[in-house]
């Protein structure tokens, strides 16, 4: 069996187990069970596809009024922006003040005027991964269509060349290898959802396996 299929399968069983509270941290910023690092691990479902600048793009679909489909030209002419967060990781890292640059997802939300009936968003990355999320959370002022961090562009073990970055929810809703945003009605759980992990992932509620 591959390692990253062991990785995948170990990760399956600690969800299974339930969610065991944290200890309580010094930092205040820092949800409980976190430990702060000052490095930026690297974690996948053990595919790194390669995607160019040329080859990559952004497909915006579903329950929207303007389908939408971004190549890196486009991408770039859109608002860029810089913004600095927290990144909480559900393997109990978190890493303080990463500056992001990129494109807020809310102004490419705007771009397609997402349907009334639209509630659900499903994050589709270029290595098959998909994570769900509820519309209204990416409409969050902090959340950014990232090409590059920390004042460099992305590399392709953290997702590039863009990926998805959602602070207020466990780094796996901040999709790597961003290759779609679909917009539909009903929610429907992503690859690590179906797996055990929590629907909603928000880290200071430490929902990180579902209970169900």
């Amino acid at each position: 069996m591959p390692d990253w299929k062991k990785f995948i399968a170990g990760k399956v069983v600690l969800a299974k187990k339930g969610n065991q509270p944290g200890k309580t941290n010094t930092n205040s910023r820092v949800p409980a069970g976190q430990n702060q690092v000052k490095n930026f691990p690297v974690l996948d479902i053990g595919i790194k596809p390669t995607v160019t600048k040329e080859e990559w793009s952004l497909h915006v679909y579903g329950l929207v009024e303007n389908e939408l489909l971004l190549d890196w030209a486009a991408f770039l002419a859109l608002p860029q922006i810089t913004d600095v967060s927290d990144f909480h990781c559900v393997t109990r890292w978190s890493q303080l003040d990463m500056e992001w640059q990129g494109v807020r997802a809310q102004h490419v939300l705007a771009l397609v005027a997402p349907l009334s009936t639209a509630k659900f968003v499903t994050l589709h990355g270029y290595d098959g991964y998909t994570t769900n999320i509820a519309l209204e959370a990416l409409l969050d002022d902090d959340v950014i269509i990232a090409h590059s961090v920390l004042g460099a562009p992305l590399t392709r073990e953290h997702g590039g060349p863009v990926r998805m970055v959602v602070p207020k929810r466990y780094a796996w809703k901040s999709a790597k290898w961003l290759k779609a945003i679909e917009l539909h009605a009903e929610d429907k759980p992503g690859f690590w959802e179906v797996r055990g992990y929590h629907n909603y992932a928000d880290p200071w509620r430490e929902e990180r396996f579902s209970n169900d």
